[in-house]
């Protein structure tokens, strides 16, 4: 069936008996700052918060009655699941749904209470789907395809439907996530069929993006392993009418990272104030990284946001990278003499940048190693700060792009340290404000050493701090005359000296009680 045959499908598709006509938003902030006009169309708003219920629904109510009596079986990383659970409820049949393993939580919890039974199976949605058919074919029930089947895909073209009647004036390009294929097929196939100048674009992310090489080959791959940062397109291999109808729809491709997935997420919320799961936000990034190479002015886009079923312990991950997915914040390690005053000096270099994250443990020996993030710009600004490093004697190396740092290595930084016996442990809050750590640095006595230091920003107006400072027995009276200034200068301290997961971690020995008592929080 050729793409413009859909179009009749489409325009009949059995949609809004469940699913709405969802907003076409407009996106200022992210316009002003691309310097195009973004769309963005809000399936997030759908009941199940996501655009795989239009395509269930329609595939379900072109079945028979003696069809929906037998009940119906899905595999599905979740959003379809979602959608054939709310289908079958409102159509008065059993579903079964097996979900791989690595489902967010947030996801099977709301299948369930749609009425469906859960089945966990497998770590990919290639491997649920595998066990799926089986189930659907030993109990005789109908399979619900998530991509690969032409009422799906009908379903999902009613996107493309109202995208073009919401906004009537040009539109240059539609960008769209692809998983399976379903969503852009759909939308590709009714805008080529009315509107066949504007432009689809296929998203994918990086470690997932078997559409791609599929229509790069001609044939359908198969990838090894997908990535499962964005569950809703972790797909193995894409369907067979998806592909295609894909090659007559589609005109461009993109890949976009975790980082830019996550600084997607952002924008989205910043302007819509939603929050996006990553296979809905790869729209956006990809939108991004379009206008970013192409360097294109005063053009139209719209992308579409195709779901917001995210786990909200996820939210971390996603505001850390989002900064680095905006080449906002450059990640460097940068070695430093271990002396007193060298980091006073580095802080000195660093200037009023903002600091976002700032890691150090005292090592016995002549050099320090530091893991600082700093904000910036743009990546232009990360490397001349580099060179300005190095240009004072700084061994730096940028960690911005390395996945192993940014993941784990940050959060891993001290360990027991030889020679600081006698250190004390403190909390710091600092006012939230350029410079605040500098002017904390130069009032400190610069005979005393910074053993330990560990700062993140946390999006608030303190900064928090964990410091050990190592001053000798006779400096001990005026290391608490400091404290006492620090106090009437507003910025607040506990000692941790005692704390147990310093003790265990990255303590030696215990301090003596003289310590103990010296101790006070502010």
């Amino acid at each position: 069936m050729p793409a413009v045959d859909y179009l009749k499908r489409i325009l009949n598709a059995r949609v809004y008996d469940v699913a709405i006509e969802t907003s076409l938003s407009p996106a200022p902030a992210l316009s002003q700052r691309l310097g195009n006009q973004v769309l963005i169309k809000r399936e997030d708003e759908q009941p199940v918060f996501s655009f795989k219920l239009r395509g269930a629904y329609n595939k379900m109510a072109h079945l028979s009655q003696t069809q929906l009596a037998r009940g119906v079986v899905a595999a599905s990383s979740g959003n379809h699941a979602q959608g054939v659970a709310l289908a079958a409820q409102k159509l008065g049949c059993k579903a079964t749904i097996v979900m791989p393993r690595t489902t967010p939580s947030i996801k099977v919890n709301a299948v369930r209470a749609r009425g469906a039974e859960v089945v966990l199976h497998g770590e990919s949605y290639s491997d649920s789907y595998a066990h799926a058919v089986k189930l659907a074919q030993d109990e005789q029930k109908s399979f619900v395809h998530p991509y690969d089947d032409p009422d799906v895909i009908a379903g999902q073209g009613t996107i493309g439907m109202e995208i073009l009647r919401q906004h009537h004036g040009t539109i240059d390009a539609i960008f769209v996530a692809v998983g399976g294929g379903g969503l852009i097929a759909g939308i590709g196939s009714y805008v080529k069929a009315v509107r066949p100048e504007i432009r689809i674009i296929a998203v994918q992310s990086e470690d997932s993006d078997a559409m791609i090489q599929s229509l790069s080959t001609g044939l359908r791959v198969e990838l090894p392993t997908v990535g499962l940062f964005a569950d809703g397109v972790a797909v193995k291999q894409v369907g067979e009418e998806t592909l295609r109808l894909c090659r007559e729809v589609v005109d461009e491709t993109i890949t976009v990272t975790t980082d830019e997935i996550c600084a997607a997420i952002k924008d989205a919320y910043v302007d819509c104030r939603c929050v996006l799961e990553p296979a809905g936000a790869i729209s956006i990034a990809g939108l991004k990284k379009y206008v970013a190479q192409r360097n294109v002015r005063g053009q139209t886009f719209a992308a579409v946001a195709c779901g917001a079923n995210m786990n909200f312990d996820r939210l971390r991950f996603v505001t850390e990278r989002a900064v680095l997915g905006e080449a906002r914040e450059a990640i460097y390690s940068v070695t430093i003499p271990e002396a007193p005053g060298s980091f006073l000096k580095f802080c000195e270099l660093v200037g009023k940048r903002a600091v976002t994250e700032f890691n150090y443990r005292y090592a016995a020996g002549s050099e320090a190693h530091i893991f600082v993030g700093v904000e910036v710009a743009n990546r232009d600004e990360a490397a001349v700060l580099a060179v300005e490093f190095q240009a004072n004697g700084l061994q730096t190396d940028d960690l911005s792009d390395n996945e192993t740092a940014k993941l784990h290595i940050r959060h891993l930084v001290g360990g027991h340290a030889a020679g600081v016996e006698g250190e004390r442990i403190f909390r710091f809050d600092f006012p939230e404000r350029p410079g605040a750590l500098v002017d904390f640095l130069r009032t400190m006595n610069h005979g005393w050493n910074i053993t330990l230091f560990h700062y993140r920003n946390h999006g608030s107006d303190v900064g928090r701090v964990l410091a050990g400072i190592h001053a000798p027995p006779a400096e001990q009276q005026a290391l608490d005359v400091f404290l006492g200034k620090l106090a009437a200068q507003q910025y607040g301290w506990v000692e941790e000296t005692q704390n147990v997961a310093y003790l265990r971690f990255l303590g030696r020995g215990r301090t003596t009680n003289a310590q103990k008592l010296r101790g006070a929080s502010h």
